[in-house]
């Protein structure tokens, strides 16, 4: 697959023009979005991903374009996880509904940026190294199980986590306890101080960075091209602000999802040494030969995440029924 600088360049402008459109659009001025306003944009990012695709298999084939759909649906599906513990951050510091959106928006750009350092670092170990395979297979399975062992127990991981956030940043930074608007610094008594707002930035940074660590491992099990692994998380980071408040109320019904986030990863990581064993170099496994082993393609690949999907969402929504407009105490 071969990518021209130009096409990168206005790959790289058209995103950023889609986020700074998304700022001043909706953001600037602070408001809580419509559930119409939500569902509206929600669908215009996801038919925009879905279109590239289009682009993808006319300009380089549908193998890559297969490979970029499922790097997507994976990369959303990952996503929405990170949509629940953005909701615990938003309600561990009490985060105004209007200002949620500013937050959110820089929150996700923070997202983008350490995703694509994080690709451009697994490039080029890849290139340089086919055994990384390997360390990203065997990663993978580790954080499948460590999202099982924790499952159920997301909110108190997550504000643990944000409590030693706030510490740390309150030990170096001045703090006040007080929103100013949308401020994420004001001044009090003519001293510049932190507000809770750029607090609870900080935890979503922070979260960012470690759902980074399992979604570009993730992603690079289905496809090897930089590009791709690009596109891929920034159209699924795109629209992420809106769908908070779109499926905001139904996060708590789907109570499979880290179980059905676990069987992906689990997947993708079996998938990736499967792959680092029939491209093996290392002296010390088969004489440093390639080991005889099927491969799964990208057609198994997509089929299995999105019928993943699809049970998980299922059978939460069956598990929870009954439960959505129940009352308070009952």
């Amino acid at each position: 697959m071969q990518v021209t600088a130009l096409i990168w360049v206005i790959t790289i402008l058209v995103i950023l023009g889609l986020f700074v459109f998304d700022f001043f659009a909706h953001v600037r001025t602070p408001h809580e979005p419509t559930f119409r306003e939500s569902g509206f944009w929600s669908a215009v990012y996801i038919g925009i991903a879905l279109l590239f695709g289009g682009f993808v298999a006319w300009k380089w084939g549908g193998t890559y374009a297969g490979e970029y759909y499922a790097g997507f649906v994976t990369e959303k599906a990952l996503s929405v996880d990170n949509l629940f513990v953005f909701l615990i951050i938003m309600t561990t510091f009490a985060v105004p509904r209007i200002y949620q959106q500013k937050v959110l928006l820089i929150g996700i750009v923070l997202a983008l940026v350490m995703r694509g350092l994080f690709i451009a670092v697994g490039a080029a170990a890849i290139s340089a190294f086919s055994w990384v395979f390997y360390l990203f297979g065997l990663f993978l399975i580790y954080t499948a199980a460590k999202l099982l062992r924790e499952s159920g127990h997301e909110v108190e991981h997550e504000q643990k986590r944000d409590s030693r956030i706030v510490t740390l940043a309150k030990r170096v930074l001045p703090t006040t306890e007080e929103y100013d608007g949308d401020k994420l610094v004001t001044t009090i008594d003519g001293r510049r101080v932190v507000t809770p707002l750029l607090l609870a930035l900080l935890a979503i940074g922070f979260a960012d960075l470690l759902f980074a660590l399992d979604s570009i491992p993730a992603i690079y099990g289905l496809t090897e091209q930089p590009y791709l692994v690009f596109t891929a998380n920034a159209f699924a980071l795109m629209g992420l602000r809106q769908l908070y408040f779109l499926i905001g109320g139904l996060l708590d019904r789907l109570v499979y999802l880290s179980y059905g986030l676990a069987a992906i990863l689990a997947f993708i990581g079996v998938k990736l040494v499967l792959h680092a064993l029939h491209e093996n170099t290392l002296p010390f496994i088969n004489g440093g030969e390639h080991v005889d082993v099927p491969e799964i393609s990208t057609a198994v690949s997509l089929g299995v995440i999105f019928g993943i999907l699809v049970i998980a969402t299922v059978a939460s929504l069956i598990k929870t029924r009954g439960t959505a407009d129940r009352p308070t105490g009952v």
